[in-house]
């Protein structure tokens, strides 16, 4: 297996039940799944299977992050992994590329994290993440009226036009900061963490179909039991705010609350 080296999917709790469901599954570069468990507690899992080395080697896989079609079939085929575990067992996604030399270079990262990893499965146990867009969509808000003035020179007129305009989308903006304020009140209610993501720009703006200016871009930690509670208050925070839009998606496992593993040997991307 010299030309293989081993991807990682997430730490899991190893619940009845849990190898059958992984048995069938192809992960990335079309790959089986396997579990390795930690030889001093079979509770604990890591979730992997095998790629070519000449695509994930620390070299290759730079050049590849660059490539958004091989990323997105890489974070599709990692999120399905962690989607199907996630119905059968509490789940800790890895950020997608995190690779390892070996199976046994895994498990010896596994078994020294037991007990942050412990720790970390009890605490995000029924829980699950949402994300919660706000965009900006200054285009549905009536334009500033231009009005010419006889009584002011072209360029004084641009400028009077420009300010009015900037004023338009002032009030957006403010109109935006309040849906914000709406959605964080929500998320002190009912949900059990937040992390604030940069706002998507360029092409991560373009991959995601994005209509508008995203202006939020938040994910919440919501117990299973409080989610309907949760999307209701958060999907009306834009409520009677002309030229903004909330977007909530989800559920997801929780990768912005998950801690990736720390390996030097392998290589780590952004969360799919």
């Amino acid at each position: 297996m010299s030309d293989l080296l081993t991807y990682a999917y997430a730490v899991v709790r190893n619940a009845e039940g849990l190898r059958e469901a992984a048995a069938p599954l192809r992960g990335v570069a079309d790959t089986p799944v396997s579990l390795v468990t930690d030889s001093g507690d079979d509770q604990l899992g890591l979730v992997v299977s095998h790629v070519p080395g000449q695509d994930f080697q620390e070299d290759a896989l730079k050049q590849h992050l660059e490539d958004l079609e091989w990323l997105e079939a890489v974070a599709r085929a990692h999120h399905g992994v962690i989607e199907v575990l996630g119905e059968h067992t509490t789940v800790l996604p890895l950020r997608l590329a995190t690779v390892y030399l070996d199976e046994n270079r895994a498990r010896e990262v596994l078994e020294a994290g037991r007990t942050m990893f412990a720790e970390r499965l009890a605490q995000l146990s029924e829980q699950v993440e949402w994300g919660v867009k706000i965009y900006v969509e200054s285009s549905a808000v009536p334009a500033a009226p231009t009005v010419p003035a006889a009584d002011l020179t072209p360029g004084r007129a641009y400028l009077r036009n420009r300010r009015q305009q900037q004023n338009v989308r002032d009030t957006v903006y403010q109109a935006a900061q309040k849906a914000a304020e709406r959605m964080e009140t929500a998320g002190r209610k009912h949900a059990s963490d937040r992390v604030r993501h940069r706002a998507q720009q360029g092409l991560l703006a373009d991959a995601a179909g994005a209509v508008g200016e995203n202006v939020v871009n938040d994910a919440y930690l919501v117990p299973l039991k409080r989610c309907e509670a949760f999307l209701a208050d958060v999907t009306h925070a834009a409520d009677g705010l002309d030229g903004v839009r909330v977007e909530a998606t989800g559920p997801w496992a929780p990768y912005s609350f998950a801690m990736p593993l720390g390996e030097s040997g392998g290589a780590e991307g952004a969360p799919p």
